[in-house]
């Protein structure tokens, strides 16, 4: 069975169908799902959705996005959150350089913030890269103990070796299946046993249904993709990237 990664299930076009939207996805194989906040608001709504549905883990953190409007006590609530059984992560954090919807500085202050909680409970982070990787990359060496995940992997293969050196595994979503992506190149150079899946959902829907709302169910098409470009069964994808998942979150399931 397929596990998906990472998807934003208290989004409206998923929550307000999520029995059906988790009934489609074990139609299509995926059972096991994990479902990151990226402020201090939804992450109560993902703790809700993981205590109602079996198989359904959570994060908490602040999104790149989201660090200009942080409460003075946000680490705090970080930390609080922690505590509960079915928070497996600190996440969603990290750098976003292509709209900087926060300013740079700001960015930074909040995702070592964070990186520092992960460091300090010894849980792994969930980390968001667009456009940023030389600071990404010198923010985490600054915390080598903390390890995690290099969500939506969208850079070139010396940024995904620099994750790996780090200890990170590398998860893929629906732009490993867009026509003239350099990212199957990329994932062709990687040990499988550091890769994941994921959707996003409900952004980054795969080939064919690009530009449509993702759902969790679409994972499988990644997972295909992955197929062809180890060339092994979908079981066998299915198999160790549901393991790497476990490993790297520390699930016991």
């Amino acid at each position: 069975m397929l596990t998906d990664s990472h998807c934003h299930l208290y989004y409206d076009n998923l929550k307000n169908n999520l029995k059906d939207v988790l009934i489609r996805a074990n139609e299509m194989g995926v059972d096991r799902f994990i479902c990151p906040s990226t402020n201090m608001k939804d992450v109560h709504e993902c703790l809700m959705i993981a205590k109602k549905y079996n198989n359904i883990y959570c994060s908490a953190g602040v999104h790149p996005h989201d660090t200009n409007k942080v409460s003075k006590n946000y680490t705090g609530e970080i930390f609080e959150l922690m505590n509960e059984k079915l928070m497996i992560a600190v996440g969603e954090i990290g750098l976003d350089y292509f709209r900087n919807i926060s300013s740079k500085e700001t960015q930074i202050k909040c995702f070592k913030e964070q990186l520092k909680i992960a460091q300090e409970i010894k849980k792994p982070v969930i980390i968001h890269n667009r456009n940023s990787d030389k600071d990404m990359a010198r923010i985490l060496e600054q915390f080598s103990e903390v390890k995690g995940v290099a969500h939506c992997f969208s850079s070139d293969i010396d940024m995904a070796k620099k994750f790996l050196e780090l200890g990170y595994y590398i998860s893929f979503s629906g732009n490993l299946t867009f026509k003239n992506s350099h990212l199957p190149e990329v994932a062709r150079q990687l040990p499988l046993d550091r890769i994941l899946i994921e959707t996003d959902s409900p952004f980054l829907s795969p080939a064919p249904y690009r530009g449509k709302p993702n759902e969790p169910a679409r994972v499988r098409f990644v997972a295909e993709k992955l197929a062809i470009i180890f060339r092994l069964p979908l079981e066998k994808i299915a198999e160790i990237t549901s393991e790497n998942t476990s490993a790297i979150f520390g699930i016991n399931d």
